[in-house]
């Protein structure tokens, strides 16, 4: 019988949809703000495209909710190591990833972020095949399937023996109290092998170039022209967004959601039921960009717009903005959503128009798988 290592973090993410940009050494004040796991139920959306192959493996993880709680839940057969802490540190992911190593597992599969990757490459190199979850703020790493049901039906076809393309994939990560600062430091800590298909796994993600600043003022002229009076404009997480504020000279946070009215600034760096407050029965719309080199619009990076937020607005008060540049480095895939509520995702998925230019629009298919 093959084996499954399974590793959840399950604080991952729990810092975007409260505005924190992260999670590391921030889930205290997440906790605070009012942020909730989702580790747990992204994991069970991925394992759930393994249940009808179960006869054919074990899950092998931790006892409790690194995963040993989900795969009983779940009615895997399964193989418990015992944990030598009741706390919860990067330290039990590097542990149990180890152990998977040693014990050769035919697939270890991690639920997380960046963070977690980092952590799954100091344990294991380039010597286990691995697989990311997506559950994190920051996935810039290619280690990650693009959904939780992509990982599920990667992890399957290679169980059976359907995939043999192995890869090495980069592992990268961003000083988050920089990026808290609006500096994006972005490196390489290594590469993880990862079973390959490329309509299944997220590409890294890519910054938008310099050349491309006479496109994103462009963009912003059609957009302010467009600008509708007294409405509420939530402006999304982007280089490309910030274009519209820096011509309009409003403070605005590059990695966080702010909101205008009328052209004037109502708040800067809201989240989730901050915008609410504001928004809540009034006319608004959200205007996003894609995250360059994998097209999210929404569930990578931008979590503080969250479900409740953008069921509020309404998918037809959504405006899409991205440079034909970045459209053309996807190569025709379509742009993806990926939030913590499957119903929103497929709710969200149809075609839109995006602003790609002043007077330019492409026409171009959201998908959440």
């Amino acid at each position: 019988m093959k084996k499954i290592g399974l590793i959840i973090n399950p604080i991952a993410g729990m810092g975007g949809s409260v505005g924190l940009k992260g999670t590391d050494n921030m889930i205290e004040e997440a906790v605070k703000r009012g942020a909730v796991p989702h580790s747990n139920e992204r994991a069970k959306l991925a394992l759930a495209e393994l249940l009808s192959i179960k006869n054919e493996f074990e899950i092998v993880t931790y006892a409790g909710e690194m995963g040993g709680n989900l795969a009983q839940e779940m009615g895997f057969s399964y193989s418990f190591y015992s944990k030598s802490t009741s706390t919860l540190s990067k330290s039990d992911t590097i542990s149990l990833a180890r152990l998977l190593n040693k014990d050769k597992v035919d697939l270890i599969i991690f639920v997380g972020g960046d963070g977690t990757a980092r952590d799954i490459f100091e344990a294991v190199g380039d010597t286990s095949v691995t697989l990311g979850i997506p559950a994190g703020v920051k996935i810039h790493s290619p280690v990650y399937a693009k959904t939780p049901k992509n990982a599920g039906i990667l992890a399957k076809k290679y169980i059976l023996g359907h995939i043999s393309n192995i890869k090495e994939e980069e592992v990268l990560d961003i000083d988050e109290e920089l990026y808290r600062k609006e500096i994006i430091n972005t490196r390489l800590y290594g590469y993880l092998k990862v079973p390959f298909e490329r309509t299944c796994m997220q590409h890294s993600k890519s910054s938008t170039p310099l050349s491309e600043a006479a496109a994103i003022h462009s963009i912003a002229y059609e957009v302010i022209n467009a600008m509708e009076k007294d409405t509420y404009y939530l402006i999304g997480a982007g280089t490309t967004t910030r274009g519209i504020m820096n011509m309009l000279d409003i403070p605005n946070t590059l990695i966080g959601v702010d909101l205008i009215y009328n052209k004037q600034l109502v708040a800067n760096d809201l989240y989730g039921n901050e915008i609410l407050k504001y928004i809540k029965g009034k006319k608004t719309k959200l205007i996003v960009t894609i995250t360059g080199g994998q097209g999210f619009l929404f569930g990578r990076g931008n979590q503080q717009l969250t479900p409740e937020v953008i069921r509020e607005i309404g998918k037809e008060n959504i405006i899409i903005l991205a440079t034909k540049e970045k459209l053309f480095k996807l190569q025709g895939q379509p742009l993806m959503v990926d939030t913590f509520d499957e119903d929103l995702n497929e709710t969200l998925c149809g075609y839109y128009k995006v602003i790609s230019s002043y007077g330019e629009f492409v026409v171009c298919k959201v998908s959440n798988i």
